[in-house]
Parts: structure tokens; sequence; C-alpha cells
């Protein structure tokens, strides 16, 4: 310690340093290997001083007073964001020549201890000095930091053998973590020192992006909500909902790792060390041009994204999506949730209903696709007409039946049964039941159709119409005379009406008309017993007359009989 200058050539350390070979000490490797590179440790060890005098596109030239310059890649500034011009000064060391015999020079960002007091300086404040890796031993590697000092594997920073080969000749900043003065004994940390810049860097970066600028990155990680993405030594989230401006399940179906990637900053959150980036922002927004693309009324395809309890929502293009609410599925009443209808996945067909580019939103109809059943209606199921159908609703004012894919009709009460009074549809009717009913009213604008069941039972009035053909003479009771028309009975429940001509008065026939219903047969008997010649007297009409008629025209549709007097 009474020295003041370090002295090279002092024995080899203590036996506590690994060795190369059982018989060889750390002192005699680094003997040998400093003889061998005597030029370059005596230049090497010299601190010096460097003026810049020239930058080109790829080094850093320096005077260092010697007849050659040195040079310095230009990356090396680069890297470490420092900027470098003709006229700086610079503290270097000379690491050796290139093949053009200028020296080949490194910064030295930290100084060399000069004497033991300074490296016991060092060690006490933990600060970083300056050393060059002369050779690779057992276990490590030998640095000269001003004396010979070991520096274990395990601290060099390197991943192997083989860039530890690399590492000679190189200096290095490291951290003494040992030092014994008696014994000479001096070990050296460089992981930790890399560790500290590193942290260092990372500080710096976060205080260097900026919101709003643009990014290269590379893709390190991927997660369910997103990737982690290098910025240049810290690593932004990259949120799954700002990758694309379309729906992304999970970042791995449109990312990989190691991908290079563009993106926007976000947000910085430097206290929290916390980069948030998108790519999506680098593209226009879809909304921007919706109005433009999509028209009221058009026909447009899309997938169904997910379903909800209230509707379905069907992507358009990437991040253009529409609603398909549950009323505007199917023209059918019967439609509970979305999934009896769509499935996420399935491709349909829609109609725009309504765009609202402010609030993002665009209605759209499933069913309008498919065409308005009630269109041709009045085509398909006119008055009088026999509808068939399932039972789909049964209410108590009556029931409700599927006549065609989103057309319903309803069968009131009183129309379901002609021989008896029903307190509710369930008592002939249950759901699912195909039944047949006669058309009675079409209204397209309510979007009403009334059926019945009943008008389909024959009657007495269907069994004469069927029995009896235009032309036919019967015979009949007139029930009412009035206005020149008459109203006459044919049979129980069938009933006729007949113009009545001007007639002659003739002899009133004595006959007992009797207009009970129940002797009308006998007294058709006695009265036309002998037929209807030439003798046959008429009299005037009148209600209760018996007399003979021709069936001028039979309706079945109305169920109407017009007659005249035979």
């Amino acid at each position: 310690m009474a020295n003041s200058t370090l002295d090279r050539n002092r024995p080899a350390a203590s036996e506590s340093q690994p060795t190369n070979e059982p018989n060889e000490s750390f002192g005699d490797i680094l003997s040998q290997y400093e003889q061998a590179h005597s030029h370059r440790s005596e230049e090497g060890g010299k601190g010096l001083e460097g003026t810049v005098i020239a930058v080109s596109g790829e080094s850093v030239f320096l005077d260092i007073g010697f007849k050659t310059e040195g040079i310095i890649p230009l990356a090396d500034f680069q890297a470490t964001g420092d900027s470098v011009k003709p006229g700086d000064k610079l503290p270097v060391s000379i690491k050796g020549r290139d093949p053009e015999g200028y020296y080949e020079l490194s910064r030295i960002k930290v100084e060399r201890p000069r004497d033991w007091s300074s490296l016991e300086k060092a060690f006490a404040d933990k600060s970083a000095i300056a050393g060059v890796i002369t050779a690779v031993v057992k276990g490590g590697v030998s640095v000269d930091v001003g004396v010979r000092a070991f520096m274990p594997a395990s601290r060099s920073g390197a991943k192997d053998a083989a860039e530890m080969e690399k590492l000679i000749g190189q200096e290095i900043t490291c951290r003494i973590i040992k030092l014994d003065v008696a014994d000479e004994d001096v070990v050296v940390d460089r992981r930790a020192v890399l560790e500290d810049e590193e942290r260092a860097a990372k500080e710096r970066r976060y205080t260097e992006v900026k919101e709003g600028e643009t990014v290269q990155g590379t893709v390190r990680s991927l997660t369910e909500y997103g990737a982690f993405v290098d910025i240049g030594g810290v690593d932004a989230l990259l949120h799954v909902a700002d990758i694309s401006w379309g729906r992304v399940n999970k970042p791995a179906d449109v990312l990989t790792v190691g991908q290079q990637v563009e993106a926007r900053v976000l947000k910085v959150d430097a206290a929290k060390r916390r980069i948030s980036l998108g790519m999506k922002q680098l593209q226009p927004h879809p909304w921007d041009l919706v109005n433009e693309k999509y028209k009221m009324g058009e026909r447009v395809q899309g997938t169904v994204t997910r379903v909800a309890d209230f509707g379905a929502f069907v992507e358009l293009e990437k991040g253009i999506e529409g609603l398909i609410h549950l009323s505007e599925m199917s023209w059918s009443k019967k439609v509970r949730k979305p999934s009896d209808v769509v499935k996420p996945g399935e491709q349909v067909d829609v109609v725009i209903l309504g765009v609202n580019q402010a609030d993002r939103r665009i209605s759209l109809g499933l069913k309008q696709a498919l065409g308005d059943p009630w269109a041709d209606v009045l085509q398909k199921f006119p008055v009088g007409s026999v509808a068939e159908g399932a039972v789909t609703s049964l209410q108590k004012f009556g029931a409700f039946i599927q006549v065609t894919e989103g057309v319903e009709g309803m069968i009131h009460i009183g129309d379901i049964s002609a021989d008896k009074r029903l307190n509710h549809p369930q008592d002939v009717l249950k759901m699912g039941q195909v039944v047949k009913a006669q058309v009675l009213e079409v209204d397209t604008e309510k979007r009403r159709l009334r059926l019945g069941m009943k008008q389909l039972v024959p009657t007495s009035l269907d069994e004469y119409i069927a029995e009896h053909k235009e032309g036919d003479v019967v015979t009949g009771r007139m029930t009412d005379v009035s206005g020149g028309r008459a109203r006459v009975e044919l049979g129980e429940g069938v009933q006729g009406m007949c113009r009545m001509g001007a007639e002659t008065p003739e002899k009133e026939e004595k006959a007992e008309a009797s207009a009970n219903l129940s002797s009308l047969t006998s007294m058709l008997e006695k009265k036309w017993k002998g037929g209807h010649g030439e003798g046959a007297k008429r009299e005037a009409a009148r209600a209760g007359q018996i007399r003979s008629f021709r069936i001028v025209k039979l309706d079945p549709a109305t169920k109407k009989i017009e007659l005249e007097l035979a």
C-alpha cells in the first residue's frame, strides 16, 4: 500500500483464485497473456484524451497525439443516443489497429483506478470502474483494472463460453464485489453494471417516448388480453381492442411472437412504467365513410359476431357492426330469443333499416331480406278460400294458426264450432294441431287474417245446394213479402229470395194454409196431389203461402239461392 502506483509485476493472486491448470497460478496465466499482448496492454492501459477531427457516415476520427489517428464506430454513439461533432474531446483507450492502420479506440466512460487507495474507495462507494478483459480462465475471465482481477463467468454478462471468448481485449465497465489488499485478491462484476445500465436505459426510454408518436417494435409475448411489444428496451402493451378496427377474439389470431409491428403510442405512464400502444389508430376509422357506403333499404351481407337477449350483432366489414333487433328477425311471432334464428359465425343477408353515424349505430333487418309474406296474402288467401296451418297460440278469445311463413290467422272462439258453445278454444284445440279454416276477412294494412272453422262444417243449406241445380222447380213457403221481394223457406235452415213480378188476382182458393213448419210436408202433398195443370188457381202473394218456385241461381260460396215463381 506504500506505493502510489500499481505494480503489475507483483506475485500471483491468492490461492482462492481459480486456476487453469493444477500447477499453474492465476498470476502465471495472466503474465503469459500480457507478454503475448504486451503492445496492446501498454496502449490499452493508457487513458488518452482524443479530439474529434471528423465525422463520416460510419466512423468518428480522433486526434490522440500519435502520428496516426484513432477511430470509433459512429454506431457506438448512436446506440447510446450521444451526439458528436468536430472539436469534442473524449476520454478513450486503444484496443488495437484496424487493417488500414488506424488505432481502434473505445470510449472510456469511467476512469480506471490508479492505485490501491482508488480501488478501496471504488469498492466502498460501489462505484463503477473501467477494465480490460485479458484472458479466459477457469471459471471466468481475468480483468485488468490496474491490477489483476477475476470475474466469474456468471457475472460476466456472457451467455456462454463462445461469447466470453469474444470479450477478450474489450474494455468493460464493472464493479468491485470483493477486495483483499493483503492477498491482492480482487473480484469484479460486469453483469450488475449491465443490469444497472439497462434499468437506466429503460427509465430514459419511458421519458423519451411521447404520446401520439409512431414507433416500431417486436412482438415479445402474447396473452389473451393483448401483446407485449419491445419498442427499444422497454415493453409496451398492445391491447387486443387496439389491434384492429375489426373484432379480434385473441391476439394470437393476427400476431406472432417475433413479428415486427408499427404502432402509435396511446399513453405513457412513466411513474408506473406503462406504455400503451395501438395499431388500428394508424388506419382510417371505418365509420368515417359509413354514410356513403350504406344506404337505407340496401341489401347487404354480413357475419354474426355475437348474440344477446335483445338481438344479434352483424359485422358488415372490419370495424362496422350493425344490430338485428329481436323484432326484426322474423315475420312470425314465435321467436323467443335470437339464438333460435342465428348463430355466431353465420353468414346472413340483411336490409339496412337505419344509419346513425354520430352514435355509430346501424339498424338491420333479417326478415326484410326474406321478403314480406303479407305482400301476396290477398292472392294466396282470398275470402272464401280454405287455409291450413298449425295452431301457434290459444287465447281466451280465440286461436292463432300459421297459414304460411310469417302469416298467422285468427279464429274467433265463436267461429270454431257450429254445434256447441265453447268456454275456451282449448276445449277442442291444442298447440301444434293442424286445422283447416275458411278465410272470412283479409286486412293487409293491419296484417289481419280472420278465419272460421265452423264455416267448413256442412249444413242443411250446403246439402240443399249440393242436391239441386239451377232450373229445378221446388216448393216453398213465403215467410215475408215486401218491396217486391219475398223470402222463401225451402226447408229447415234453407231459405231463398224470390223477386216478385206483377200478378192478376184470381178467385181465392179456400185452403187452410198453416204457418206451422211442421205441417209443411203434409200440406204440400194434399195441395199438389193432383199436380199443377192449367186448372191450378193462383192468388196474390202473401206471407204464409206455399207456392212453386224455379231456382234461378245457386251460389255455394256465398250460400245464396235466388228464385222466381214457377
